[in-house]
């Protein structure tokens, strides 16, 4: 088995995409925790302390937007990168993601390969000083 290209946790309410997406990654090298939605997120999230964190925009109890704001204004989590991913495509929600201060906005469906390199760039600034 190789080197861990770095921890990642999974939010997403729907369990099909939640265990897609970590099988993917799980596969690449990365070390995979899930979460179903932002609050099971933002318990887990200083336990598990993610490089990167996969989080869906529509969930149940806290949606993406107020978890990825909490994530980011917490000094905590702040330096953790954050993945959008979501079936909101319109440009109004890429600029709200972006002006959160996500990292990256995938819209569903996505690739699963572009979601993989995503998050092994990522990863990889976030394991780099200053990164």
């Amino acid at each position: 088995m190789g080197e861990v290209l770095g921890r990642v946790l999974v939010v997403d309410d729907d369990e099909v995409i939640r265990q897609l997406i970590a099988v993917n990654l799980t596969l690449e090298g990365f070390e995979v925790e899930t979460a179903t939605d932002g609050e099971d997120c933002l318990e887990r999230v200083r336990d598990v302390m993610p490089d990167v964190v996969t989080l869906d925009v529509m969930m149940p109890c806290l949606d993406g937007w107020v978890t990825a704001h909490r994530l980011r204004s917490e000094e905590e989590t702040s330096h953790i990168k954050v993945v959008l991913i979501t079936a909101r495509a319109q440009e109004d929600d890429r600029r709200r993601g972006l002006g959160i201060g996500v990292d990256a906005y995938l819209t569903k469906p996505f690739d699963p390969a572009e979601l993989i390199q995503v998050v092994r760039d990522l990863a990889a600034r976030a394991r780099t000083p200053g990164g």
